[in-house]
């Protein structure tokens, strides 16, 4: 299983992101221009590239947001795989830009995993749309509004960490998306966006057990959405790397 780094907080480089896991390749890019959504296409893309040359082994992906996994999902496309999606996070990440109050571009991620609004980004990175009915939503409790009415009528399960149930997966390959918000804050110092209540980062580490005995697990990603330096890897990085079975 190999361990690729990401240092970046969207097209922000974050050179002492501390990484919940050691890498052992980093992955940077140039960003060109003044639009967002183009400055990333060059850092998933190569993104993208590390995961598809790296299968059918399993990747691990540690970055610093959640909107890498749209390169992560692009390269193991391009490998073949049609993966389903598990996705951990306090937080929905179905904004759209129509809905979203903050702006803020990874609150959009597994929304635009749907290829909403393609032109963004998907088209650019080759992105097909993972179907709502594949994918797992789990830990979820800051909802906005909009969030709410959407999760409310689309085809995506939701479910507490706890409830997770390897009976009840997407079939086929798996992507596992794990934003470190999901764990209560009270085990992950410095979250840049901490919501109340949530599992103990031991529990989170349990359900990864869970869905790598599956022996399903394509690719996944580690989004360290802690500001650096406040010893969140130290203080979970261990289970983590346990979990997943590959070194700290």
């Amino acid at each position: 299983m190999s361990v690729i780094g990401v240092p970046y907080h969207l097209d922000e480089y974050l050179p002492d992101l501390d990484f919940a896991l050691r890498p052992g390749a980093i992955v940077t890019a140039e960003p060109v221009g003044d639009d967002m959504w183009a400055r990333l296409v060059p850092l998933y893309s190569a993104v993208a590239a590390g995961v598809a040359e790296a299968a059918p082994a399993p990747s691990v992906v540690v970055t610093g947001d959640c909107l890498t996994a749209l390169g992560i999902v692009a390269g193991l496309q391009r490998s073949g795989a049609d993966p389903g999606i598990v996705w951990f996070d306090a937080h929905g990440d179905v904004q759209t830009p129509d809905t979203t109050t903050s702006g803020y571009p990874a609150g959009m991620s597994l929304r635009l995993l749907t290829r909403h609004r393609p032109e963004l980004i998907a088209d650019r990175l080759g992105l097909r749309a993972v179907p709502e009915r594949r994918m797992v939503l789990a830990g979820s409790r800051d909802l906005d509004p909009p969030e709410v009415a959407y999760l409310g009528d689309a085809e995506i399960r939701q479910c507490a960490v706890a409830d997770l149930d390897a009976a009840e997966l997407p079939d086929g390959p798996l992507y596992v998306h794990l934003d470190m918000d999901v764990i209560r804050p009270a085990d992950v110092p410095g979250l840049r966006f901490p919501a109340p209540g949530g599992p103990s980062a031991a529990e989170v580490a349990g359900a990864l057990r869970l869905l790598m005995g599956t022996g399903r697990v394509a690719a996944v990603c580690l989004a360290c959405t802690w500001a650096p330096g406040h010893g969140a890897a130290e203080a979970i990085g261990p289970l983590l790397a346990d979990a997943l079975g590959v070194e700290q």
